[in-house]
């Protein structure tokens, strides 16, 4: 780890938010000497949800954003087990990202698997980590020194040449020379930014929410077959779509079902609420005998996740002055293409390269790095936004001109992720800084 200079007056950088994004920032600019703090309104590091998937580029964004986050990201990555998921003998690549299968109608007996529909794979196949347990691995790498808990941000103001203050809402302060937040979904930083009462400050409720659920593999694979229970999978059908994965090496299965519904969030103040089994067998009744099985081994009592994204408002710019936000807090999305923590890393991994420019320590050079950072990242961000929610749209045959078309769904799921996984961290790290060396020659472009 790189010596922490002290060449910014107020301190150096603060970080909202000490999930995924805040914590994969942090360890960039841990790495290259550049002071940071961690404001967490947690009592320590935490991250919400169960399983994630990482695709190749977020793998490269991880390196290049700091070894230890590819570190801390292999200790815990499991992966498809069979050795027919390793490779696609058709095009050679290294391995199944899921099997796509007919949920929905019904097999002729409780032997015969659901019917296969296509598939997708990658240079990296299926890299999925309990979302908890990736974080405290990178955490090990984390100075103690740097973050601060129980500090709930509220909102940000910078002073003309002088620092960023943070306000918090036990009433205490702090400054910084830039403020980056990284405070997810709900993000304060962003309605400092933006504006409180700006519909772009929020996340909107899309329709859709989802039961998650975590079963043992053992009893998993006893009950569905083990290559039903160890490979990861995707269930297709009318308004409605279920993905399971292994995690935790192989010893659970991570088990997501998606529902669009007519009903509106009842609290949108809170992204769960309490549900049961029976519930979730309910909103799937009359599907194929093994989501019915599938369902049936979650426990009694489940919760329910409200899908938010940010498509039908999304932020008009992710920095003003020296205030910037990165993953959630910039980008919301959907998880339908199970990609938004793989660009937050990206959004890592750019920003850290920014940051460690010289000519970046100046308030100016500041500014510069955060307009370069915004004009760079939202193009591809806002896409993955708008792209997510219209491959949900796929999944579930909702989509308008496709319906349950399906070599019209695999053509089309196939070119959207294809665009994700071709993401070349390195060009975007060029691009950004090259666009920074021109608003830091012409910072009124």
């Amino acid at each position: 780890m790189a010596t922490i200079n002290s060449q910014y007056p107020h301190g150096g950088i603060a970080i909202v938010g000490g999930g995924i994004a805040g914590v994969t920032l942090a360890l960039g600019l841990i790495s290259r000497g550049i002071p940071c703090k961690i404001y967490e309104q947690g009592r320590g590091f935490a991250e919400i949800g169960a399983g994630v998937a990482f695709a190749p580029n977020s793998i490269r964004a991880m390196k290049a954003c700091d070894p230890d986050v590819y570190t801390a990201f292999k200790a815990v990555a499991t992966h498809n087990t069979w050795e027919s998921k390793c490779a696609d003998p058709v095009t050679g690549r290294k391995g199944l990202y899921f099997d796509f299968l007919d949920g929905y109608h019904h097999e002729k007996d409780d032997s015969e698997p659901p019917k296969p529909l296509f598939s997708l794979w990658n240079d990296e196949g299926a890299n999925s980590v309990h979302r908890a347990h990736f974080l405290d691995e990178m955490v090990k790498f984390v100075p103690k020194d740097i973050a601060a808990f129980r500090k709930r941000v509220e909102r940000v103001e910078e002073i003309e040449n002088g620092p960023v203050v943070l306000y918090f809402a036990d009433g205490t302060t702090a400054t910084a020379d830039a403020v980056v937040g990284a405070d997810g979904v709900k993000s304060h930083v962003r309605q400092s930014l933006l504006g409180a009462e700006n519909p772009e400050s929020h996340a909107n409720y899309t329709y859709k929410y989802a039961y998650r659920g975590l079963i043992p593999m053992d009893k998993a694979a006893a009950e569905l077959g083990e290559e039903m229970a160890v490979n990861s999978k995707m269930f297709l059908g009318p308004d409605g779509h279920i993905l399971t994965f292994p995690i935790d090496k192989g010893q659970t299965l991570n088990v997501v079902a998606f529902v669009t519904t007519q009903e509106p969030w009842t609290d949108l103040h809170k992204s769960t609420r309490a549900a049961t089994k029976q519930d979730a067998l309910k909103d799937f009744a009359g599907w194929g005998n093994t989501v019915t099985h599938l369902l049936g081994l979650l426990n009694d009592d489940v919760d329910i996740w409200a899908i938010f994204d940010m498509l039908d408002h999304p932020a008009p710019l992710y920095s003003k002055g020296r205030v910037c936000i990165i993953g959630d807090a910039a980008h919301a999305t959907s998880p339908h293409h199970g990609s938004g923590a793989g660009f937050a890393i990206e959004d890592s991994a750019v920003l850290a390269e920014l940051l460690a420019r010289p000519e970046a320590k100046s308030p100016a050079g500041l500014r510069a790095v955060f307009q370069a950072f915004d004009q760079c990242r939202r193009p591809r961000t806002q896409w993955l936004v708008a792209s997510s929610r219209r491959t949900g749209e796929l999944y579930e045959w909702q989509a308008k001109g496709v319906k349950d078309n399906i070599e019209m769904i695999a053509a089309e799921v196939h070119e959207r992720f294809e665009k994700i996984w071709q993401g070349d961290i390195k060009k975007m790290i060029a691009e950004a800084q090259e666009t920074f060396q021109k608003f830091l020659a012409n910072p009124e472009l």
